[in-house]
């Protein structure tokens, strides 16, 4: 069988997609691989078509343990034999399990990096015939990731340890520059072929709202999505707790994800969602990682995460079938002091000096400050997150909220001045709010407190509103002139760029939002489908929902959203039409294919 076969056969598809071949190609002819490809992308068709094509078996190293059983479960829907070893399996299970990989059963098997030390897996693959090494999520070996697992570390002597060292695959959908410097370095790539495919993910719209109350604005975007799936991010359990029980208060059919719930409610909640059961998954960070529900059409985060690399691979869970999603963010500046504290308060890890950990603690705060600057930045947001992961790309992207929504640009160079020189006069003490209170002439307690009324600046943008000058200070940090400090009273505080300024005459522009926003409610809405199209669709939607309920897996595993609105828009009439629909592979086929061929005659026929 050819690559091309078997991308047809197990997977419904007739050609690879960008960056997908160049990887194949690599770790079949022996070579080291590193992938660095967003959500959605098809990082893993990259190690399952080498791993249907090679002798033995191909290792998958991943940390989502709680996940390996869903990946497990669609690769055995497509026809490919696969299984996984981890802490979820009863001792008994993980013998059988063993047992049936000497016995050569599977050719895909997923494992945690904590199994790797485990005596009896070793003794398992080094009688085994181990062809392809595949670490997904490779940044957890990096310092300067987001999500640092020191078991990664262990990876490298792993393989080499192996009678012979097969090609190693490393996968990441999320990866600076320097996290991939230290992919290459620490997990021991031999002159590995590397394919970045970039990060734009071109179906997904960008927004970020400050509304007044968090919990109206969450209803409304719910609530105009109706039946829709979607996932909303909280920064912590209560949050989770609070919203969730806020959207089914209001009807909404939601349910929950967090660490703090036992094991077994969190699989339940899980399967809910997976199976189209609750339309809405309200959780913490601790949910997500490798899902691959397809049909999420919105991500909605009611907090702002730690980090840039955290929000996009969360945000990415929206939209994986290619079709518009949304991915909007409820920022408020109380967000900062949450993720602020969760730094200082997390968990120490007894693995790490005090040294190494007070540096990522710095790096983490470095990462919250590039974070706080999307959500108050009034640039293109798509341009921000893609110059953030090293790419070039347009001043505005035209399809983001930022680019959409009505603006003007107005000179703002001597009330820029102003505000700089009155945080550089009062010795860089005092937060944005006493700041703005100062510079309009507020008559309030802290003024009087700190005697800010005797400042020359005292009065000086009168004429302004204070939310007119906290706009205008926002403007100042997005554009480098302004930092903030960290910790639980944060001030404002002149950068180089900002020094340099006190003393500029030049003009200095600043885009300024009207108050429109039905620009991105249309982009965001985009792509639906019309008419009889919409309503075959609905028809196939509910007949997967029935299969998916009766076979006992997610309904993205039975077919994808995406297959789906092929499927409802070229009506195929027999089988070898149906295979040409992208996503119908042969073993679907042969599973589903009558019962869809049916629901499309059916409809045809009462058109």
């Amino acid at each position: 069988m050819t690559k091309e076969e078997a991308l047809k056969t197990y997977y419904g598809y007739d050609a690879f997609r960008e960056g997908q071949e160049h990887v194949v190609d690599a770790l079949l002819s022996g070579r080291d691989a590193l992938a660095i490809m967003p959500t959605g992308a098809g990082k893993s068709v990259c190690y399952q078509i080498p791993a249907l094509l090679l002798p033995g078996i191909t290792l998958v190293i991943s940390p989502l343990v709680s996940l390996m059983a869903d990946q497990v479960t669609a690769l055995v829907q497509m026809g490919v034999p696969a299984a996984y070893l981890n802490s979820t399996l009863t001792y008994r299970q993980y013998l059988l399990a063993l047992e049936r990989a000497r016995a050569g059963r599977y050719k895909i098997i997923y494992v945690a990096p904590e199994r790797l030390e485990n005596e009896g897996f070793l003794a398992f693959v080094r009688q085994a015939e181990v062809s392809l090494v595949a670490v997904d999520e490779a940044h957890c070996i990096s310092q300067w990731g987001q999500d640092f697992r020191p078991s990664y570390l262990k990876i490298p002597d792993f393989v080499d340890a192996l009678p012979h060292r097969p090609p190693v695959g490393a996968f990441t959908a999320t990866a600076t520059p320097r996290v991939r410097d230290d992919i290459r370095r620490l997990l021991r790539l031999q002159t590995p072929a590397e394919t970045v495919t970039g990060f734009d993910r071109k179906n997904l719209f960008f927004e970020v709202q400050r509304p007044e109350r968090k919990d109206r604005a969450l209803l409304e975007l719910v609530k105009s999505r109706p039946g829709k799936a979607g996932i909303v991010y909280c920064a912590t359990r209560r949050a989770v707790e609070e919203t969730c029980e806020l959207l089914q208060s209001r009807g909404v059919a939601a349910t929950r994800y967090h660490a703090g719930l036992d094991m077994e409610e969190r699989r339940r909640n899980q399967e809910d969602f997976l199976y189209d059961r609750a339309a809405v998954m309200v959780a913490t960070n601790a949910f997500g990682m490798g899902i691959d529900k397809s049909d999420v059409r919105y991500v909605i985060h009611y907090n702002m995460p730690r980090d840039l690399e955290s929000y996009y691979q969360e945000a990415g869970r929206a939209g994986r079938d290619g079709a518009p999603a949304s991915c909007i963010l409820l920022f408020s500046r109380r967000d900062v002091q949450i993720q602020e504290y969760l730094i200082d308060n997390s968990e120490a890890r007894e693995e790490l000096d005090a040294g190494t950990a007070e540096q990522l603690r710095r790096r983490e705060l470095e990462r919250l400050r590039i974070m706080t600057g999307y959500c108050a930045t009034r640039r293109c947001l798509r341009r921000y997150i893609l110059s953030y992961f090293g790419e070039t790309a347009p001043e505005e992207c035209g399809t983001c909220a930022n680019c959409l929504r009505s603006h003007q640009d107005i000179e703002v160079g001597r009330e820029a001045r102003i505000i700089l020189g009155c945080i550089h006069r009062t010795g860089g003490h005092f937060g944005a709010a006493v700041i703005a209170e100062t510079l309009c002439g507020a008559d309030t307690e802290k003024v009087r407190k700190y005697h800010m009324d005797r400042e020359p600046d005292y009065g000086a943008l009168g004429r302004l509103t204070q939310g007119e000058v906290r706009e205008r200070m926002e403007f100042l940090l997005d554009e480098g002139y302004l930092t903030v400090s960290t910790g639980p009273y944060p001030v404002l505080e002149l950068t180089d760029r900002g020094l340099e300024a006190l003393g500029d005459q030049r003009e200095l522009w600043m885009r300024t939002f009207r108050s429109d926003r039905s620009a991105p409610a249309r982009q965001a809405s985009s792509g639906e489908l019309e008419g009889e199209a919409a309503e075959l669709f609905a028809r196939l939607r509910a007949l997967r929902a029935k299969t998916a309920r009766i076979r006992g897996v997610p309904a993205y595993v039975v077919f994808s959203d995406k297959t789906l609105r092929e499927m409802a828009l070229t009506r195929p009439g027999s089988m070898e039409e149906l295979l040409d629909v992208g996503g119908v592979g042969e073993e679907k086929a042969r599973r589903y294919g009558r019962a869809f061929l049916a629901e499309i005659a059916a409809f045809t026929e009462g058109a």
